[in-house]
């Protein structure tokens, strides 16, 4: 704690507040941070300090980062903030563990969310809580939700930075053709195998729905029935030592797909969930899950109307809410005082109520900071597409639990690919009681080997 106050002494002169694709350091040089190093080349620029932020984000999420990046860049003159794109989430945590401690480690890492155990376990990262503490930062502004996930034990460890959970998007023309009311989406699975039945009948050359074969999805759908993922409270408490779902819970998502394999409704993207996007938008497909990130592009890409729904549920569970997805931002250990002061200022600084809006309006993802959503910028965009209020009254409607607040684990990249060759089996007319019994042993057998592992 000496060493945060320290660092908030010295860094109280930077008061000024002005922020998953392939890819390699070297690209990153060359293009992630264009931008950025045009405003650092020159006599004065030496003096800054720098702060180097590796990131994971592609396509146009890259392009409003980089945007927000200059933008801090420009409003003060003490800190330069290189933004170094580093690949995929896989491959940035991957290079990270090859530099971490040494001197090529950058000063802020962003990190899915699903790497929080595993950078935990680093001993490399500075909780942000031990910041926050020190700086008497006020984080009752920030989304609750969002926060729930990146806290353990009360401390609070990385600052939530693009963060998204599934919402259903279908197809409003589609609906009305087949007679449904597009205003009134399916809430449950029953409802959503009925509308396939009704789409199919009144298209035969469009199925009603389709599910990506990816684990995060159907961790969503245990969550949103209030099951756990992991036991011990979903590794909050402790360890977990098994799956935490029961088989019920775990079972009726595969007997879901099932049924509308049978049914002939269900559409196959397997675990391609670009396809599965495409063919939503060439009307192939009339209801599919993914990511609230996605409803930009989506709705933009869309030649018909296209509506977002809350992720269904089966109609004997009570819907419990989503889990934060995407990234956080991690800091680094061990980097000189001044370096961390004015990471912590950037930090900040990409959770003001502007530069959130301006993050979610041009990429779909939520606003860190609700109040974001009163900018003018959020109100206009969400006047023009409303479908947008509701991805955010989804998380907002979410009861706070340990199912909601998502499982904490080093496995869980391990264990999604486990549960997407047995949502892949069932897709392609396997047992459901085989893929399930299978997985479920793999899950186990995953958990088991990451604890012993670590001697646990």
């Amino acid at each position: 704690m000496k060493k945060i106050l320290a660092i908030l002494m010295l860094g109280f002169v930077l008061f000024l507040a002005a922020c998953g694709s392939d890819g390699n350091a070297d690209e990153a040089a060359g293009s992630a941070t264009a931008g950025a190093e045009g405003t650092s080349e020159g006599s004065g620029d030496n003096e800054k300090q720098v702060v180097t932020f590796w990131h994971s984000m592609g396509g146009a999420g890259q392009e409003a980062l980089n945007a927000i990046v200059d933008s801090y860049n420009s409003s003060q003159d003490e800190v330069q903030v290189n933004a170094e794109y580093q690949g995929s989430y896989d491959e940035a945590l991957t290079k990270f563990n090859s530099v971490a401690g040494t001197d090529s480690a950058p000063t802020i890492i962003q990190t899915f969310e699903i790497g929080t155990m595993s950078m935990i376990n680093s001993g490399s990262i500075l909780p942000i809580q031990e910041l926050v503490d020190a700086d008497g930062y006020d984080m009752s502004g920030l989304e609750e939700n969002i926060i729930n996930y990146y806290s353990l034990d009360g401390t609070f460890y990385s600052m939530p930075f693009n963060s998204s959970t599934p919402v259903m998007y279908y197809n409003k023309d589609a609906f009305e053709a087949a007679g449904l009311d597009p205003e009134a989406p399916p809430e449950t699975f029953e409802e959503v195998e009925e509308a396939s039945k009704a789409i199919v009948e009144a298209n035969p050359d469009m199925k009603g729905f389709a599910l990506q074969a990816y684990g995060w999805l159907y961790e969503q759908l245990l969550a949103n029935q209030g099951a756990l993922l992991l036991n011990n409270d979903n590794g909050r408490t402790d360890t977990p030592t098994e799956i935490g779902w029961t088989e019920e819970e775990g079972k009726s998502i595969f007997e879901w797909v099932e049924r509308m394999v049978n049914d002939e409704t269900f559409a196959n993207y397997g675990t391609n969930g670009d396809n599965m996007v495409s063919g939503f938008l060439a009307g192939d497909v009339s209801m599919f899950l993914q990511s609230s990130a996605s409803s930009r592009d989506v709705i933009d890409n869309a030649p018909f109307e296209v509506g977002i729904a809350f992720l269904p549920h089966p109609e004997e569970k009570e819907r419990a809410g989503v889990v934060i997805g995407g990234a956080s931002l991690w800091m680094i250990d061990g980097k000189p005082e001044a370096e961390t002061n004015a990471a912590w200022d950037f930090m900040k600084y990409l959770q003001t109520p502007e530069i959130q809006a301006e993050w979610h309006v041009g990429t779909g993802y939520f606003a860190i900071n609700p109040a974001a959503y009163d900018e003018q910028v959020a109100v206009d965009a969400h006047e023009e597409m409303p479908q947008l209020n509701v991805t955010v009254e989804q998380l907002q409607a979410t009861t706070s639990s340990f199912a909601t607040q998502g499982a904490l684990m080093d496995m869980i990249p391990e264990g999604r690919k486990i549960m997407e060759t047995a949502l892949e089996t069932v897709y392609n007319g396997g047992e459901v009681d085989d893929a399930y019994n299978t997985a479920v042993d793999q899950f186990n057998t995953a958990i088991e080997q990451a604890n012993a592992a670590r001697g646990e």
